[in-house]
């Protein structure tokens, strides 16, 4: 029994052991390949639903830019409605204003004094006349003072002259124009 060869035994038991190798190692490259078919298949399908959300986002801010431009020039209409408000407001409140402003102007005018011009520069008015005497443009300067509807005048120039006959006073002097209800806001 000593002569008895175990070689080609062992050779195809190598064989085998070789054959299901290459079997294993085929089935594990084939599960392999599927398992990375369905990881990529899953991550393709991630990034696709993600690209959908971010272009729903995208379209959602397009919207919104839109709404935005939109208030903006709303909000300017509406800046400018009210502007026009508050200056056809502010001319409703002034409209009498103006008239009581030259009754002012009348009625502090004393005997003695005309005015030839008068100016307004803003809440300023330029008065310029002529009077009989220096105490005729102090006395219409006193007026003036203790009309609520002027403040604080200033004499800005007095000149001799004559005309005709009599000696005459031009005079100018800047007077701030004010409201009542102004004087009864400082109190």
């Amino acid at each position: 029994m000593a002569h008895i060869n175990l070689l080609p035994w062992r050779e195809e038991r190598r064989k085998e052991k070789q054959k299901e190798f290459v079997a294993i190692a085929l089935f594990s490259a084939a599960i392999a390949g599927v398992l990375m078919f369905f990881v990529h298949v899953q991550v393709n399908g991630m990034i696709e639903y993600q690209q959908a959300r971010n272009q729903f986002l995208q379209n959602e801010i397009k919207l919104l830019d839109k709404r935005i431009k939109e208030i903006k020039t709303l909000e300017k209409q509406k800046a400018a409605l009210l502007e026009r408000m508050r200056i056809v407001e502010e001319l409703q409140t002034s409209r009498p204003g103006v008239v009581y402003m030259f009754d002012q102007l009348v009625t502090t005018l004393t005997n003695g004094n005309y005015l030839t011009s008068i100016t307004q520069k803003g809440d300023n008015l330029t008065l310029e006349g002529k009077a009989d005497s220096n105490a005729r443009v102090s006395a219409y300067m006193n007026n003036l003072s203790a009309s609520p509807w002027f403040k604080d005048p200033n004499l800005d120039i007095t000149q001799s002259g004559i005309e005709g006959a009599t000696e005459v006073q031009t005079f100018k002097l800047t007077v701030p124009q004010t409201s009542p209800n102004a004087k009864k806001e400082e109190e």
